[in-house]
């Protein structure tokens, strides 16, 4: 492996970051996986982070602590705010406010100290629950500011925010996840996981995984509560 080849990927513990450190691994890149502590209410997804960095291989695992829940503003945040069981039109309530920009402006100083300058995240356009900060119009954004906002941009680098799972179904995730040898039991995806990451199976992000599992024709490894 080329030493050099370094990437900060997004780790949040679900499926489809899991998918995503699989993917970057198999490119050869050294890994070093960015997980965040932001006042979640689904605080098991901290663990299957740590577990699945430590499974698939990365040179480091790093939990950076936000107070997202002292904004409030969402279901992930706030506990005053119901969980949706139920298929919604629009942005949901459990879209977290500038989440995602948070999160990549800190992957991309962490990045940039590395000397890395691949930054890798999980969104998707496809089965994103109409967050506005998972559209292609999004990164494309983010990944302008990055190379006008850093000294590796001023000095003629180039950052690249890769998102390899942009365009694809749930199916297809994780059918990639399956060729790459991805365990997905290790992963908690559930907005309102036990705290020891058992799934609710009633939350929109838990009925986009199973029927992820059933469109691929796969074994839903899902732990379930009930």
């Amino acid at each position: 492996m080329n030493s050099s080849k370094k990437a900060v990927v997004l780790v949040s513990g679900g499926l489809d970051s899991t998918t995503v450190l699989a993917l970057a691994r198999e490119q050869g890149y050294e890994c070093y996986s960015l997980s965040f502590d932001y006042g979640q209410r689904h605080r098991a997804e901290l663990f299957a982070a740590e577990r699945v960095s430590k499974t698939l291989g990365d040179v480091e695992h790093k939990v950076v602590r936000l107070n997202l829940d002292s904004i409030g503003g969402s279901a992930l945040t706030d506990e005053n705010i119901a969980v949706p069981e139920e298929a919604s039109e629009g942005i949901p309530v459990t879209y977290v406010p500038a989440r995602n920009t948070v999160f990549l402006s800190i992957a991309l100083g962490w990045a940039e100290v590395l000397g890395a300058q691949d930054i890798f995240i999980g969104v998707n356009a496809v089965d994103y629950s109409g967050y506005p900060d998972c559209r292609p119009a999004f990164i494309d954004a983010f990944q302008q500011l990055a190379n006008v906002a850093t000294q590796v941009g001023v000095e003629g680098g180039r950052y690249e925010i890769h998102t390899p799972l942009m365009d694809l179904g749930k199916d297809d995730i994780v059918k990639l996840g399956a060729r790459l040898g991805v365990d997905y039991s290790q992963t908690v995806s559930c907005y309102q996981a036990t705290d020891d990451g058992l799934a609710c199976g009633v939350c929109d992000a838990c009925r986009l995984r199973r029927e992820g599992f059933v469109n691929a024709g796969l074994e839903d490894v899902t732990r379930y509560a009930n």
